[in-house]
């Protein structure tokens, strides 16, 4: 990749399939001619020859197309085509074509709006000074003073709009005469030497009347991009024959750039006893209550994280007009959930028109934002791409699709991340699709070979979860806990001056632990807290923090007094119930290692025979054949060199750092070619078949044994003292109590959607458990009398990042001895040796290894790291028995 795309690429922090795009782009405008009027069966073949995928351009003028999956970032890569083109080729004018007023009005917001957080321009310098002009399908026929000497334009038109004003034969208005310009704006552009096209959800440009209209714009070159690559006609699914490059949905599931769909159903659900009314009212029903499970797990990771909260919606297809208005009938209604999605439900189809479509679709540009109360929108046909909302996640399908692409593209709605990666939070990283009566079909669909899911993680809703709302709970430390139950007991004092004392003494307590995490970086440990320097500093910033309240409490002088009695009996007790946990940040480098071994060609298969060089001659007029050779070639220096030439072309080669490498296998090669093949038959050979060869040697060398890609290293991490331990949020049902850790839960796999309590020696007072394992290892820690505290880390607890720095690694328990504290991790045995689970492993190793070389040196406990087998957690099993036998031995530290 070049200079400016690789610019590019790092400035507007480009994905994998975006950077690849790019990168095919950079070639193809060095190969093309990009003039008006080419001789297209020769640009074709210029294209053909590095992507022989692309068979026919399909248009008027060279034209392209980037098929990327829905959610990988489409818009933002045409951000990127535009500002290369522009900085490599000097290209100025753009032509951006959008399918409806839908995607119309979100280019325009994208193109033009350097705030706006989708602004496509981000980062680019040239234009951070001289932003792009944008003129649009409702603009040009306004003043084009200036236009002329802008840096970019870029020009955005509704294709939707164009096809209106063609019907009849009519000619569109952007051919009228345009008094300013003294012709149309159409011959305008049409005369304009360096015009591209970029055509956003191209599909939708294979038979529209207003493409006749951009053929005759005749500009330089097309550039497509589309999730489906695909029309139906007839019931015939027919294939673009101009792709380039092609990232389908499975790989961006795959990889992580998108939610993974997922179909849900009632677990032994008939629906041939239900009629049409009656199965709408179900799915909308389970639909409505996975919804409100999605807002409380989106609820959890926000506030276990400290991301921002999301606020989820639903999407109903239904089956027409008429239809959708009888659905938000149903959901309007009292007897819909309360009437609790009243006011929170909106419809949108084609037959709204004037303000009432243009309010809708503003209320649907802002679905994202926490001030619109939209929860449920219905839609007839309406909502099928370029549609940019990152918070839906739950699709109620009411309509059978009448198409693959259809289908698709509703799908594609819901993909996209809220974060921007995935969380590793299953229902955070999940889109929903109710199918009660069709869930077979599409899971049957979704097993097929040729599936565009390839792969769904199947939901089963069982009828007894149905019955009650679920509720978010903060597990409390023990601390926080002892604070809400003596402020209970001070509201229930009723002579005064005792009751003021009790309360000064509540403030001083509240106010010494509220400020005690944020000395930590003073201490070496929380023992130094005692310190009387620390003390005075406690006590310094309690004084400034009563100041600095709007509201100076009257009594602030007591409390500070009664601060500095009480601080050291509040510090000895704070410290005797934390678990002292270094403040470390754990990721990794991002600079992956990759090569190869060295080993000898296997050359049992290079058996070429060198082809005939006779050139044949036929006269035009009287037919007469004849031949003609000769001994013309050029003779390379060095024959290997040809081979190793053709090897460099693979992304995975590295010429600096493999030459000895690849010469010596390119060697092999022609010394075997050798013992067969007389010298002229040998440059014959292997100038003749240099790419088959090379492609042979490049399979032996990305064989597992020859190519090897290690994982980045990890940077040296800043440690600090002891962290706040913090507050885990979980998720119960509002008619499910809270439940005794020691209980026995039957079914065992009820035991994840239950809250327990009942701790001794736990950092929290409630916890939830992903297992019977985890459960029953709770259970031993409570019973091992040298376990001196543990905890369920929060998701905040620890920043411990692995995977490339894409996933956070949280254990599952913390536990802290006599001797040391330990992270402990409970997995499946057949996961033990997942590659998952090696690289949760070497992370968790790393924090260790620099907890321990701080705290050893400043009066603390080392820290260890214990992967245990579910099936070794028994309950006549002792903590220090299992850490002792599944301790994991720190990784070395390389010289």
């Amino acid at each position: 990749m070049n200079q400016n795309a690789s610019y590019i690429r790092s400035r507007l922090s480009l994905r994998r399939p975006q950077s690849e795009s790019l990168d095919i782009l950079s070639k193809l405008v060095d190969l093309l001619e990009l003039k008006k009027s080419p001789d297209l069966s020769s640009e074709l073949e210029k294209v053909k020859s590095l992507y022989p995928i692309c068979q026919d351009f399909e248009r008027e003028f060279p034209s392209v197309c980037f098929a990327l999956a829905t959610g990988v970032g489409k818009t933002r890569l045409m951000g990127a085509f535009i500002a290369y083109l522009f900085l490599e080729k000097g290209i100025r004018n753009f032509f951006v074509m959008a399918p409806n007023l839908t995607v119309y009005q979100k280019l325009i917001t994208d193109l033009s709006e350097s705030s706006h957080p989708k602004y496509v321009f981000k980062g680019i310098g040239d234009f951070a000074a001289h932003a792009p002009r944008i003129v649009t399908g409702d603009t040009y026929e306004r003043s084009q003073e200036g236009y002329l000497f802008s840096d970019v334009t870029i020009n955005v038109f509704n294709i939707s709009k164009l096809n209106s004003e063609t019907r009849g034969g009519k000619e569109p208005r952007i051919k009228r005469l345009h008094e300013c310009l003294g012709d149309s704006y159409f011959n305008h552009l049409a005369s304009l030497d360096d015009l591209v096209l970029l055509m956003d959800e191209s599909h939708h440009y294979r038979a529209d009347r207003g493409m006749a209209v951009i053929n005759e714009l005749n500009p330089i070159l097309g550039l497509e991009l589309t999730a489906t690559p695909q029309v139906e006609r007839g019931g015939r699914t027919i294939k673009f024959k101009n792709v380039v490059y092609e990232y389908s949905l499975a790989q961006a599931i795959e990889d992580g750039f998108v939610k993974e769909p997922a179909v849900a159903t009632r677990k032994n659900f008939d629906p041939s006893n239900y009629g049409d009314e009656d199965l709408d009212r179900v799915k909308l029903e389970d639909g409505l209550r996975i919804h409100e499970d999605t807002k409380v797990a989106l609820d959890i990771y926000a506030r276990d994280s400290g991301e921002s909260l999301v606020k989820p919606f639903v999407l109903v297809v239904a089956k027409d007009t008429d239809h959708a208005a009888r659905l938000r009938e149903l959901i309007q209604s009292t007897a819909f959930f309360e009437g609790r999605y009243a006011d929170k439900v909106m419809e949108i189809h084609s037959a709204q028109t004037g303000s009432e479509k243009e309010e809708n679709i503003a209320q649907l540009l802002t679905l994202e934002k926490p001030d619109n109360r939209i929860e449920i929108v219905i839609h007839v046909n309406m909502l099928k791409e370029g549609w940019d909302v990152t918070n839906l996640y739950t699709i109620i399908p009411l309509r059978a699709a009448a198409s693959m692409t259809l289908r698709e593209q509703t799908i594609g709605r819901g993909l996209r991340l809220p974060y921007g990666k995935i969380t590793g939070a299953p229902k955070v990283d999940k889109l929903t699709i109710i199918a009660h009566d069709r869930f077979q079909e599409i899971v049957d669909l979704a097993n097929q070979p040729d599936s565009i899911i390839k792969q769904k993680h199947i939901i089963t809703i069982d009828e007894m979860d149905l019955e009650g709302a679920k509720e978010v709970v903060t597990a409390h430390s023990i601390a926080e806990q002892e604070l809400h139950e003596e402020a209970e007991k001070i509201a229930n004092i009723e002579e005064p001056e005792e009751k003021k004392q009790a309360q000064l003494g509540h403030e001083a307590k509240k106010n010494i632990l509220s400020i005690l995490p944020a000395l930590s970086r003073s201490v070496r440990h929380a023992g130094d807290l005692s310190r009387p320097e620390i003390r005075d500093m406690a006590i310094k910033k309690i004084e400034e923090k009563l100041q600095s309240e709007p509201q100076k409490d009257l009594f602030a002088g007591d409390i500070i007094a009664e601060a500095k009695n009480r601080y050291n009996a509040v510090v000895a007790d704070f410290v005797a119930r934390i678990i002292e946990i270094p403040r470390i940040v754990i990721q990794q480098t991002g600079e992956v290692r990759s090569g190869f071994r060295d080993f000898d060609l296997d050359v049992g298969n290079l058996n070429y025979q060198p082809v005939s060089e006779e050139i044949i001659r036929r006269a035009l007029q009287s037919n007469e054949i004849d031949s003609v050779t000769g001994d013309g070639r050029i003779r390379p220096d060095r024959i290997d060199n040809i081979i190793v030439n053709e090897l460099i072309n693979y992304s995975e080669i590295d010429y600096d750092e493999q030459v000895f490498l690849l010469m010596k296998l390119a060697g092999e090669a022609v010394a075997h070619f050798r013992t067969y093949l007389k010298e002229d038959d040998l440059i014959n050979v292997v100038q003749y078949h240099k790419k088959a060869i090379a492609e042979y040697i490049y399979a032996q060398m990305m064989q597992d044994d020859h190519f090897y890609v290690e994982e980045p290293e990890f940077e040296k991490p800043e440690v600090y003292p002891f962290t706040k331990i913090e507050e885990p949020s979980c998720a119960k049902s509002r008619h499910d109590g809270v439940h005794d850790f020691r209980e026995t839960v039957t079914p065992t796999s009820a035991i994840p959607s239950k809250v327990f309590s009942g701790f001794q020696k736990a950092c929290h007072i409630l916890y939830k458990f992903d297992s019977k394992t985890e459960k029953d290892f709770a259970v031993i820690l409570e019973d091992d009398s040298a376990v001196l505290k543990w905890l369920r880390p929060a998701m905040r607890q620890f920043n411990i990042w692995y995977n490339h720095n894409s996933q956070q690694y949280v254990p599952d328990f913390v536990v802290e001895t006599a001797d040391a504290v330990y992270m402990v991790e409970t997995k499946m045995e057949t996961d033990m040796s997942s590659p998952d689970v090696a690289k949760k492993t070497q992370a968790a190793l790393e924090y260790c290894r620099h907890a321990t070389d701080y705290t050893t040196k400043n009066g603390g406990k080392p820290w260890k790291y214990v992967l245990i087998p579910h099936n070794a957690v028994m309950l006549n099993m002792s903590f220090e028995g299992l850490a002792m036998r599944y301790e994991v031995d720190t990784i070395p530290q390389k010289p």
